[in-house]
């Protein structure tokens, strides 16, 4: 988690162009930033291990692709874990009734297996070395919203059925942060 120090010492910066910003900026506008439960997901298409097909974006499944429950498709941001940063794009929709219990992002597993120094299992579609762990705190930073229907705010359970709503009241003040290097 990022200390109220590391949120104090935030200074302005360019947006990115997509999740893989420049790795030598330490600065980014920001959209929004919080704090959530994320959990982890592989969608390969393949029809195994809970596997539901392509993503709501039509992107193919890679590292950085995450779901949301609220946010528009394509929304860019990082999340962070323990001084860890990755970059992030909303690429389907999820999680569903784990929204319902504060788990409003859906990380890639491959992403879930770097910030935790666990391993992505391309047999299991899981993390191993994680101790069995399927949930961990995040910060996250939006940095641009996606075009289209979304909650552009904080994110809501996919129950609510934002994620189909176009936002009549969007966040629209702008703050900046000092990301940590990676």
């Amino acid at each position: 988690m990022l200390t109220a120090s590391a949120l104090t010492a935030l200074a302005v910066g360019a947006p990115a162009a997509h999740a893989d910003a420049d790795a030598g900026s330490t600065t980014q506008k920001v959209m929004l930033k919080g704090a959530t439960t994320a959990s982890y997901f592989w969608d390969d298409s393949s029809g195994r291990a809970g596997d539901t097909g392509l993503p709501a974006a039509g992107k193919p499944m890679q590292k950085g692709l995450v779901a949301s429950p609220s946010w528009p498709l394509m929304t860019e941001g990082y999340v962070i874990y323990k001084g860890k940063k990755m970059p992030f794009f909303v690429g389907d929709r999820g999680p569903g009734n784990p929204s319902n219990r504060g788990v409003m992002l859906d990380l890639d597993a491959k992403t879930f297996a770097e910030l935790t120094g666990g391993t992505f299992n391309p047999d299991t579609l899981g993390v191993d070395g994680v101790g069995g762990e399927g949930h961990i705190k995040v910060e996250y930073v939006i940095t641009k919203w996606g075009d289209g229907v979304g909650k552009k705010n904080y994110p809501v359970a996919f129950s609510t059925g934002a994620w189909a709503e176009n936002d009549a009241n969007p966040v629209t003040k702008q703050m900046s942060v000092k990301l940590p290097a990676n």
